[in-house]
């Protein structure tokens, strides 16, 4: 007599469905790439204090001529801060990538959007943080002399603060060592800088780099300074360049949830 055994194809134990997005998911990510950070006083230095250290040597780099560092330094106060946190958000972001902790983050009941909004969550507070530093400095030290409102100067530099944050975690999807996101930078953060508005009008360069420049949040990120610059009121075009670098930043950072990769390959 025979006896016939069915046996069970072994299954893969997958993490349960997540939401897009949890609130409370979200939170928990960002109090531990907070506690992480805190560990990391060279990183918070870098994030904190390096606009202060750049906007103070401009400042005294046109020693002899106070008027030049009025026309330019409301547009660095959002430039600096924007290079300074795409730069650390993309190598942080990196990094847990590398070690593991992103593959074992998403293990979890834990969706991309929520670790994607975690990381901007952590990394806005800092933003807050430096983007209040750089602009009391800039105003109350070092004497920028600015016609509309101090809040709306912060507002616009805390918003570029925010725009590096999304594309530093967005360009980390595509780097696969520290080296290569620090590559992103010529190719995301220089072209921007050169068509933005600060080395000249954009309205006055060759017309297809003008239409180029259109489309680039840093230039309404500078158009925004300029804004508050000029006027003592907040004015149309200023409201729209705050809501095109909200939106640009929202926008890459549903893009990096879409793109997130647990490992590097």
């Amino acid at each position: 007599m025979s006896i016939s055994t069915t046996t069970t194809p072994a299954t893969t134990m997958k993490p349960a469905p997540t939401s897009a997005l949890s609130a409370s998911r979200a939170t928990a990510t960002a109090a531990r790439v907070l506690r992480q950070l805190r560990h990391d006083p060279r990183t918070i230095a870098l994030m904190i204090l390096i606009p202060c250290v750049m906007l103070f040597l401009l400042r005294y780099v046109f020693d002899g001529s106070p008027r030049t560092f009025d026309n330019i330094g409301a547009s660095l106060l959002g430039i600096f801060p924007l290079i300074t946190m795409f730069l650390v958000t993309s190598i942080a972001t990196l990094r847990e990538r590398t070690s593991g902790t992103l593959e074992r983050l998403l293990a979890m009941p834990l969706g991309k959007g929520d670790v994607i909004a975690g990381y901007a969550l952590a990394f806005g507070a800092l933003a807050i943080i430096q983007s209040a530093l750089a602009t009391g400095l800039a105003l109350w030290f070092l004497d920028l002399d600015v016609t509309g409102s101090p809040w709306l100067l912060l507002l616009v530099a805390l918003l570029d603060a925010l725009l590096g944050t999304a594309l530093g975690l967005f360009v980390s999807a595509f780097a696969s060592s520290e080296f290569q996101a620090v590559q992103f930078m010529p190719a995301v953060i220089f072209p921007q800088l050169l068509l933005c508005g600060l080395f000249t009008p954009r309205e006055k360069m060759h017309p297809v780099l003008e239409a180029i420049s259109d489309v680039l949040p840093m230039s309404y990120a500078v158009d925004g300074m300029n804004e508050v610059l000029t006027h003592t009121d907040m004015t149309a075009d200023f409201v729209r360049d705050v809501l095109i670098v909200a939106g640009c930043a929202l926008l890459v950072l549903g893009l990096g949830a879409a793109t997130l990769r647990r490992r590097t390959a």
